[in-house]
């Protein structure tokens, strides 16, 4: 039987993944832009009750499961010793697993040596979800963060050199207009040293976040088509694909890099056109926002 507590995330690509919430919270939980896991104390469940809960997956369902997500917000932090353990129990219980994929932080990417990603990675755990948020250092500042642009870039580069994916998330909006345009060249920067294999783009909404909210001066959806569209001139990186598929954004785009870059920043410049045709809309903030405990 598998006990969450709610609420439960996870990644859009992992909607038909199997979830076992291996930490209950995030280790971190004092960024103040994010309120996904501000109702919930942080808990790492013992081996065994995992174990347990894995076991507990009827067998005649098992040979189906071939993905698995491990929650809740930071389960990379899991000790080295038990992430072995579930992964291995993991691997033995569903004969058709490809791949386990976990969201990260930098703290939690700390944690473990390469030798220890490599060894994991080896055991299976292939994608890590790594939120960047931002490549501007003020801009992490800001929102508590409690880490600077180079130390992410080295830890998510040693993700990245023990043969992990990485699926790397920025915010648009997340520096108000005061720093719009250097929030946008720095991150794509940052992505462009790091070269993750998948680049998303959320935008900046209400969720159990609005003391920090009111610390800006909120871009309006005209500024944050031109954050997007200065992001998007600085982006060179290899083979990363980007997406903006989140439901908080107004603007969806999706390709590959370098091959579409061009073709990207064509249906910026035709959404920024439109937006500037429609009474009130440039002006106009996202009033996007969602409620779940």
């Amino acid at each position: 039987m598998l006990n969450y507590v709610e609420p439960l995330f996870r990644p859009p690509s992992e909607a038909h993944s199997l979830i076992f919430q291996i930490t209950i919270g995030c280790s971190q939980n004092h960024c103040t832009f994010c309120g996904m896991y501000k109702g919930k104390n942080f808990l790492i469940k013992p081996v065994a009750e995992v174990c347990a809960e894995i076991a507990s997956i009827p067998v005649r369902f098992r040979p189906q499961v071939d993905r698995v997500f491990l929650a809740d917000g930071d389960a990379l932090i899991y000790p080295f010793a038990g992430l072995v353990e579930i992964l291995d129990h993991l691997a033995a219980t569903f004969p058709a697993l490809t791949r386990v994929g976990a969201y990260a932080s930098p703290k939690s990417l700390t944690s473990k040596s390469l030798d220890e990603l490599k060894a994991l990675r080896e055991r299976k755990l292939r994608i890590l979800y790594f939120g960047l948020e931002s490549g501007d250092d003020p801009t992490l500042t800001a929102i508590n963060k409690g880490v600077a642009v180079e130390e992410m870039a080295r830890e998510a580069e040693k993700a990245r050199a023990a043969g992990m994916k990485l699926s790397v998330t920025a915010i648009l909006g997340l520096a108000g207009q005061a720093r719009s345009l250097e929030h946008a060249r720095a991150t794509a920067a940052w992505v462009n040293r790091v070269n993750p294999e998948y680049f998303s783009l959320l935008t900046l909404f209400h969720r159990h976040n609005d003391d920090f909210i009111r610390t800006l001066s909120q871009c309006s959806h005209g500024q944050l088509l031109l954050e997007a569209r200065e992001l998007l001139l600085h982006l060179h990186p290899q083979k990363t694909i980007l997406r903006s598929n989140h439901v908080s954004n107004f603007l969806h785009l999706a390709g590959s890099y370098p091959k579409d870059r061009e073709r990207l920043i064509a249906a910026v410049d035709a959404a920024i056109a439109q937006a500037r045709r429609v009474p009130g809309y440039w002006d106009g903030v996202p009033e996007y926002s969602e409620e779940y405990y």
